[in-house]
């Protein structure tokens, strides 16, 4: 929103809140003009694009044995109840540890319940971050899916400019990036300044007519007595040799 907010101060940009499930329909019902999702997604009427993949982690109380080491496996958590809330984000084949009695609504419902020492949670490391409590901590676990995050927008978007112009913000472009945007088209060249900076002269006697502005050669055979010479030129004889 800073980068946004610094390009196009005068085009205003609002976030809204909306979980996983729900993102994808309000894009198709025009609710935002884009947003980021979790893939896979239906693409129907979508576009989207990759942006990263998102590390996987386990939320346990601060008190509990997992929270004293950097990483976990999943294969650790074989005797805990793993929650597996109904909004899940992780494409799960089967989730590690022992089922709950019964699947929490949401993340922050889960979320609550490994507060109350009731199991754990393993979601993307976003979601931790986004419920985090003082009581709670995380730590990175291996052997689980990853979250992949991508950003998705209307395919019949009304203002493909400014969404050209997000798209380029979240995957970092610059502002004099070009990419997207329509090129600058090509200038006229100047002229070849001296070392002065003022434009050069033609040089002299070349003028790029069809003369050249060269001197012009004598008229005639040879200018001193050809047919070109003047008529009343006279002869010159040899020199009269003294007595």
């Amino acid at each position: 929103m800073r980068i946004w907010n610094e390009r196009l101060p005068d085009v205003p940009l609002t976030l809204s809140t909306v979980s996983a499930a729900e993102a994808p329909d309000v894009l198709r019902g025009r609710g935002a003009d884009a947003g980021f999702v979790r893939l896979p997604i239906d693409r129907t009427d979508l576009s989207a694009i990759p942006l990263y993949t998102e590390t996987s982690v386990v939320v346990v109380p601060k008190d509990h044995l997992v929270a004293a080491v950097e990483e976990v496996s999943a294969d650790e958590l074989a005797d805990e109840i793993v929650l597996h809330p109904l909004d899940d984000t992780l494409d799960w084949e089967r989730p590690p540890g022992l089922p709950a009695f019964e699947r929490p609504a949401t993340t922050e419902d889960a979320v609550e319940l490994v507060a109350a020492g009731v199991g754990l949670l393993v979601v993307p490391q976003s979601l931790a971050r986004l419920y985090h409590r003082k009581d709670l901590t995380y730590r990175t676990i291996t052997g689980v899916p990853e979250s992949r995050v991508a950003l998705s927008w209307p395919e019949a978007e009304v203002t493909p400019d400014l969404v050209e112009e997000f798209i380029g913000i979240v995957r970092g472009r610059t502002v004099n990036s070009t990419r997207g945007r329509t090129p600058t088209p090509p200038q006229p060249k100047q002229k070849r300044a001296d070392k002065g900076g003022t434009p050069r002269k033609p040089a002299a006697g070349r003028t790029g007519g069809k003369t050249g502005g060269k001197p012009a050669k004598a008229q005639g055979k040879n200018a001193r007595g050809g047919s070109g010479a003047p008529k009343n030129a006279a002869k010159r004889g040899k020199p009269r040799r003294r007595p």
